[in-house]
């Protein structure tokens, strides 16, 4: 069999031949709005308990510094990769895209490839185009095959993304960039346990390492190290493993994906983001007091359930961590009708363990809707019903909420999520420096952003003035 009929240089091919023309129309605006959420996602992290940890660990390896650390610090290009990208993840507020049976995070990606394309000096134009190509990659993948339904995690399609970002951005030929991307997810089939409870802090550490290792393994590829060719279709491939072909439809070379993706308002998964805006607006609408509820029922479609809603990943009764609170439904509205927001505050240990909170999730039903489950992903529908103590009910229910496709995040928008998630770790002048830095990104190098937030404090030090968004 020649390397030619490997699927996996056909991928290599269309990574390789990808240019700043695929990405039609609003494409690279979205793109550098989705790089904006990520920047502030990634910066309301940084006092983190996990993110301390890390940084812990780099410091005491010692990596040769090549690569910047958001925050302050330089490491190696690996050891950056993994800092970066689970600070992109820890608030939970990180980009999605939504597929039957599964999902990714393509801001996975953004740590891997802000780290190698600052260390091989690209401008900020190659930036983006390698993050559209890396998005293209992963949610292709993601639309051909239900992950999350066979029992694996969504970081599998990653280590191929995020490859093959890795190696565009190191401008490896075809053969190295066919051998990078079969390395990387050869050793990268990871489980969706760690989406299951007791929920830990792995669910937000183990896409950094996956993409961590694909760097890594790309830079091996560049050397020489070969990867096995027939990881898609040979024997006991990626093909077998999930019992279908696998279609990334390599004939359209568009890189427009980014408009499929849904962007957060709050920290939570984002299959909680639209049970949280229409408690939030029900709250609002009926002056609601939490004090005078008697009982929350949520409907809404059967993924929401099993992941977080009690279902088949586990019970949501008594959230103790982060990790479990934001990937819990009864906790998160809860938390929205006592707190009337759901950001970084309500995900603290000291917050997520209050009484309050507790005492009024107990009385938080959630249930699956068969007829809302039919309009997933296309919708994700939420019905919110609450019973008051005085005997009254009241009902909100919406199909979609602000940063869904159907309802998308605005530059703008964005914009003023980056400020309320960053205002207490940058000051105006830096704030304003990296989205106007991030909004032009084109000719002048990457490293022009690294060193803005490099500046960023790693502790939050200035007050708190804005509101969630």
């Amino acid at each position: 069999m020649t390397a030619d009929r490997f699927v996996v240089d056909d991928l290599a091919r269309f990574v390789l031949a990808a240019t700043p023309a695929d990405m039609p129309g609003d494409v690279p605006t979205l793109m550098r709005r989705n790089i904006c959420d990520s920047v502030g996602c990634a910066i309301a992290a940084l006092d983190g308990d996990v993110l301390r940890a890390v940084r812990d660990q780099i410091e005491a390896i010692a990596s040769a510094p090549s690569a910047s650390m958001i925050g302050g610090g330089q490491t190696s290009v690996a050891q950056a990769t993994l800092f970066n990208s689970v600070a992109v993840r820890y608030v939970d507020q990180l980009d999605t895209y939504l597929t039957p049976g599964g999902l990714c995070h393509p801001a996975d990606h953004f740590g891997a490839l802000l780290a190698v394309a600052e260390n091989v000096g690209v401008t900020g134009a190659e930036f983006v185009l390698a993050l559209a190509v890396a998005y293209e990659v992963q949610c292709r993948f993601s639309a051909s095959v239900p992950v999350m339904a066979h029992g694996l995690n969504h970081a599998l399609q990653l280590a191929i993304s995020a490859a093959a970002g890795a190696a565009k951005l190191m401008r490896l030929s075809a053969e190295q960039t066919a051998n990078a991307m079969a390395i990387a997810v050869a050793d990268n089939v990871s489980l969706s346990a760690v989406h299951s409870e007791p929920v830990s802090n792995w669910k937000g550490v183990s896409p950094g390492i996956t993409a961590q290792r694909a760097v890594y393994t790309t830079a091996l590829a560049q050397r020489g190290v070969t990867g096995p060719r027939a990881i898609f279709e040979g024997p006991n491939g990626l093909e077998r493993l999930f019992g279908q072909q696998i279609d990334l439809r390599l004939d359209d070379p568009t890189l427009a994906v980014v408009r499929e993706t849904h962007l957060k308002k709050y920290c939570a998964l984002i299959h909680g983001q639209a049970p949280i805006e229409t408690a939030l607006k029900l709250a609002e609408e009926h002056n609601i007091d939490y004090r005078d509820i008697e009982s929350i029922e949520l409907e809404t479609f059967q993924s929401a359930y099993d992941i977080a809603g009690g279902g088949s990943f586990g019970t949501k009764d008594i959230p103790q961590t982060k990790e479990q609170a934001d990937y819990n439904l009864k906790y998160l509205l809860a938390a929205a009708f006592i707190d009337r927001q759901v950001g970084p505050q309500q995900l603290r240990t000291e917050r997520i363990r209050r009484a309050d909170v507790h005492a009024l999730l107990q009385r938080v039903a959630v249930r699956p809707n068969p007829a809302m489950t039919s309009t997933y992903p296309r919708m994700t529908p939420a019905r919110v019903s609450v019973m008051l103590r005085d005997g009254r009910s009241v009902t909100r229910e919406q199909h979609d909420f602000e940063g869904a496709p159907s309802r998308p995040l605005t530059w703008s928008r964005t914009v003023e999520k980056f400020h309320w998630l960053a205002e207490q770790y940058a000051d105006d002048h830096l704030r304003d420096a990296i989205v106007d830095t991030v909004s032009h990104l084109g000719d002048e190098p990457v490293s022009t952003l690294t060193a803005l937030l490099t500046k960023v404090s790693r502790y939050p030090w200035l007050p708190k003035t804005r509101q969630a968004i």
